[in-house]
C-alpha cells in the first residue's frame, strides 16, 4: 500500500494496513540526531518513512529581507511581510516578532497592492520536479498554505489584531479573504501547470493553552466565509482539507465540520486537546492527526510513551480516521534513540489486524462482480448471434 492509498483510507474513515505516519522535528532536533546516528545525507522523512510531501506558493508581499543584527545567540532581520523578527540561531523556538507593517488601514491598502497572483511566486524549477518524484513514489502530496488569523499576525501586532477583530470585523474579513483568494488562485495555477495534489494542508493557529484566542462568533464574522470558499474549492478538485491549528480549539470544531474540514491537526495535549475525547465525540465526522504527547518522548521512563501510544491508538485508529503525528513538533530534548523507539511503537500499535480480511472480502466482491459482468456479456453475445441467425 502506498502512502497516498494509506492516508486516503484513513481520511475516508476506512481501514488501511497501518496508521499513516508523519511528524515535524525542529531543525535543532535534526542537527542533534545527525550527531547521534541519523546518517548525515538522510532526512528524518527519508529515514522514518514520513508519508506527506508539502508544496506551496509564496503568498507574502515579497518585501526585501535583510539581516539587521546577528550574534552568537540570535538573528534579527526584516521579513517578506514587511516586519521585523528575532530568531535564535538554531531555530529551536518560535521567532519573536519585533515590528509589524500594518498599524492603520492605509498601511493595509499599500500591502494589498503587493498581494497579486504571479507566476514567479512558485518554484517551478526544483518544486515541480520534486512534486513529480513524490507523486510517482506514492507520497500523499499536499498544497500547503495559510490565510487566516495566524498569517495576519505577521502583518499586525497580536493585541491590535484581536481588538480589531471585535471592533472592525469587516476589515479583518477583507484581509483574510484577500489572502484566501490569492491562495486559491496560486494553487489553481500550480495544478494547471503540472503540480499534482491529494490534499490541502492549511495552517491557522486559533487557540492557546486555555482556549480560543477569539470567540466562535468572531470566527463567523472574520473567517467563516473565506474558509467555506477555500474548502469548497479544494473539495471541487477532489482534495482533502487538513487544518493545522495549535491550542485548544474544541469550541470551533462543530463549525469547522460544518464548513467542510476533513482532518484536524496537531491536537496539543498540554492545551487540553484529548485525542480519545475528540475521537469519541467527533470521530464519525472528522479525522484526526496528532495528539501524542511529545513531552513523554524524552521521559527517561520509556513505558510512559508506550502507554501513551498504545492507549490512544486503541481508540483513535478505530474505523480509520487517524494519522500519527506528535501533538505539535519534536523538540531537541528528544534523542535519536528515543525517537527511534517512538517509531517502533507507532508501527507496532498502528497495525490493523483486520486489514487482510477486509482486503480479501473486497477482492472476492470484485471477482464476483467481474464474474457477473462476464456472464452478462456472454448472454448478450449469445443472444445477438442467435438473433443474427
Amino acid at each position: 500500500m502506498t502512502s497516498r492509498e494509506r492516508v486516503l483510507k484513513a481520511l475516508n474513515h476506512q481501514i488501511p494496513d497501518r496508521v499513516p505516519i508523519h511528524d515535524s522535528p525542529w531543525q535543532a532536533t535534526i542537527k542533534r540526531w545527525h550527531k547521534e546516528g541519523l546518517p548525515e545525507d538522510t532526512t528524518p522523512a527519508e529515514y522514518f518513512g514520513y508519508e506527506f510531501e508539502f508544496f506551496g506558493a509564496d503568498t507574502t508581499p515579497r518585501l526585501p529581507t535583510k539581516i539587521i543584527e546577528k550574534n552568537e545567540e540570535y538573528v534579527l532581520m526584516t521579513t517578506p511581510f514587511g516586519g521585523k523578527r528575532k530568531n535564535f540561531r538554531d531555530y529551536s523556538t518560535t521567532p519573536e516578532i519585533i515590528d509589524w507593517p500594518i498599524k492603520t488601514k492605509d498601511d493595509w491598502k499599500e500591502i494589498k497592492k503587493l498581494l497579486k497572483p504571479d507566476w514567479t511566486r512558485v518554484d517551478w524549477a526544483s518544486g515541480l520536479a520534486r512534486n513529480k518524484t513524490a507523486y510517482e513514489e506514492g507520497k500523499f502530496c499536499v498544497f500547503s498554505g495559510g490565510y487566516g488569523y495566524d498569517i495576519l499576525q505577521n502583518y499586525m501586532k497580536s493585541e491590535q489584531l484581536l481588538i480589531t477583530m471585535v471592533e472592525d470585523p469587516d476589515w479583518i474579513a477583507e484581509m483574510i479573504m484577500t489572502l484566501a483568494e490569492l491562495t486559491i488562485i496560486m494553487a489553481d495555477l500550480m495544478m494547471r501547470n503540472g503540480f499534482k495534489f491529494d490534499g490541502a494542508f492549511l495552517y491557522n493557529d486559533m487557540g492557546y493553552r486555555n482556549g480560543l484566542l477569539f470567540s466562535p462568533e468572531t470566527y463567523m464574522k472574520t473567517h467563516y466565509q473565506a474558509d467555506k470558499i477555500v474548502f469548497e474549492y479544494f473539495h471541487s478538485k477532489g482534495m482533502k482539507v487538513i487544518l493545522h491549528s495549535c491550542g485548544n480549539i474544541k469550541e470551533l470544531i462543530p463549525i469547522l465540520i460544518e464548513v467542510g474540514l476533513d482532518c484536524l491537526q496537531p491536537l496539543e495535549v498540554k492545551a487540553g486537546m484529548d485525542l480519545i475525547e475528540l475521537k469519541e465525540k467527533f470521530g464519525d465526522k472528522l479525522s484526526f492527526m496528532g495528539g501524542i504527547d511529545v513531552r513523554l518522548m524524552s521521559d527517561p521512563d520509556p513505558t510512559k510513551i508506550e502507554e501513551e501510544i498504545k492507549r490512544k491508538f486503541e481508540v483513535a485508529k478505530k474505523n480509520g480516521g487517524y494519522i500519527y503525528h506528535s501533538d505539535h513538533s519534536v523538540p531537541k530534548d528528544v534523542s535519536f534513540q528515543q525517537y527511534c523507539y517512538v517509531m517502533e511503537l507507532v508501527k507496532k500499535y498502528g497495525v490493523y489486524p483486520e486489514y487482510e480480511e477486509i482486503e480479501k472480502q473486497e477482492r472476492e466482491k470484485i471477482e464476483v462482480n467481474e464474474g457477473k459482468k462476464e456472464e452478462k456479456r456472454k448472454i448478450a453475445l449469445f443472444s445477438r448471434k442467435k438473433g443474427e441467425k
